[in-house]
């Protein structure tokens, strides 16, 4: 039985301090966190991995709200949804060609999620976490 390793990837990883956050920067500072996650892989290691996406989403609420003019604009929960995806599929590239570039067949897979949150709970009446600019 391998062992496993949770491993969760912050957005800010995929947007390195002074980068404009561009998909080609996202995409390798992806495949840079990919070849870590192979190393695990050939320790025996079983991964799932995990992402956040607060720089990301706050671009897409951006685009979307400069956009506006022009096409309806997306909620939070469909920005949320779209970068959720958005970054699963870099990781899933990164990974399948750092995977491939070591000689293993390994399947991966992206798996989009949702989190039911409480409208009456108190931290919205606070809000500590900026997303985006």
């Amino acid at each position: 039985m391998s062992k496993l390793a949770l491993i969760a990837i912050g957005g800010n990883s995929l947007i390195r301090a002074g980068q404009s956050g561009s998909i080609a920067e996202q995409c390798e500072n992806a495949l840079i966190t990919a070849h870590h996650i192979v190393r695990l892989i050939q320790h025996g290691y079983a991964v799932v991995l995990t992402h956040g996406n607060d720089p990301q989403v706050g671009a897409q609420l951006l685009r979307s709200a400069l956009a506006a003019p022009h096409v309806s604009p997306e909620p939070l929960d469909v920005c949320g949804a779209n970068t959720q995806g958005a970054i699963g599929y870099l990781l899933e590239q990164a990974l399948e060609s750092a995977l491939a570039e070591a000689g293993l067949n390994i399947p991966v897979t992206t798996v989009i999620t949702q989190t039911v949150v409480d409208a009456h709970d108190q931290a919205f009446q606070h809000p500590s976490k900026p997303v985006g600019p």
